[in-house]
Order: structure tokens, then sequence, then C-alpha cells
């Protein structure tokens, strides 16, 4: 299970979530931290001026980056991408989605977006012609100020209309994680891995 943090903080952000989705400790969890250092601080994936949109040249270059940086993921793991859960929040969201769904990229075993969206950037195009019944794990809070909720119904409907397997929840909180939609998630990965 790979998963990417938010935008201002690091690759140890998201690190408890291991525990929470796999308590008993049948996968190799991974992070990484984002390549921009950015105002007001903290490690981020791409410059952000428009939500929905983010900065091309940032973006490109994470991009890149991280596609290499999985792609040798198996060399250290013994896992491929195929048999790899990609996930993040906020920015690491938006990252899991160009990263597990992005044209020329392989398909990962599931998908689990949090609190973000699907990238619109020139250039960058998705491939969700082969991806059909691809777990994915939306999550997103109706009252989040930063990524509104309506990001994430457009990529719940964007991907059922694609034919892939999406497991939506939506919960009344704000920019964050509902630990009860994890707590639903753990017989999700299992089987998504299976």
């Amino acid at each position: 299970m790979v998963l990417l943090h938010g935008r201002g903080t690091d690759e140890f952000d998201l690190a408890p979530l291991f525990d929470f989705l796999d308590p008993d400790r049948q996968l190799v969890g991974v992070t990484a931290r984002a390549p921009h250092a950015l105002p007001p601080g903290g490690a981020h994936w791409y410059l952000s001026r428009t939500v929905g949109r983010p900065d091309k040249p940032t973006f490109d270059h994470t991009f890149a980056l991280m596609s290499a940086w999985l792609d040798s993921l198996e060399q250290l793991t013994g896992f491929g991408i195929d048999n790899t859960v990609l996930g993040g929040f906020s920015q690491g969201a938006v990252m899991s989605y160009a990263l597990g769904l992005g044209a020329g990229r392989p398909s990962p075993a599931a998908l689990l977006a949090l609190s973000g969206f699907i990238p619109e950037v020139d250039g960058f195009e998705l491939d969700l012609t082969d991806r059909a019944g691809l777990a994915v794990a939306i999550g997103h809070g109706t009252g989040d100020p930063v990524i509104s909720v309506e990001f994430g119904r457009q990529a719940r409907d964007r991907l059922e209309e694609a034919k892939l397997a999406v497991a939506y929840r939506e919960y009344p909180l704000a920019h964050m994680i509902d630990p009860t939609f994890l707590e639903g998630l753990r017989p999700w990965l299992l089987a998504a891995l299976r």
C-alpha cells in the first residue's frame, strides 16, 4: 500500500493509517515525500493556484518523478503496481488519481482518494478504457472548504460511468479523514488485493 500525504505536510503524515487500515500487518506500507517546498511550508506535490487545475510545470515534474519511483518499488518490495493499493489525501489523492489512471500508467490493484479531485492539466490524459472493475474508494467531507465535495461527486460520476467499481462516501466533516469511513474500508482493501 502506497499512501501520499496532503499539501504542506510530509511523508509521515499518513503513516498511522497503515495500522488503522491493516491492523494485522498483512501489507507492506510505503510513503513518499512530495518534491516541492512551497509557501506556506511543508512538502507539496504541485503548486496550487486553482482547485481542480494543478500548475502544469510542477505537476508534470512530480508526475514524472513519482511514475519512476512507483515503477522502481517492485525491485524493493517484490510487489508490482498491480498488487498495490495507491491512495492519498488532498494533493496526495490528486496524485493517486493521476498515477493510477493516467494514460500510459499501469493499473494498480485499487485506488483510495480522500478529499481530492481528478486533475485537469493541459496535456495530461486519463486512460479509463482498460480500468473497468478497478476498485476505487472515495471519501469526502460535505463541509470541506479547501476542496469542495463537488469534486468528489464529479470523480465518482466519471469513474462509475467508465465502469470502475466505486465505493463512495460523504461525511459531515471539513477537509479531513473520517475514521469510520476508513474502518469500513478494511474488508474492501483485502478484497481488492485478492
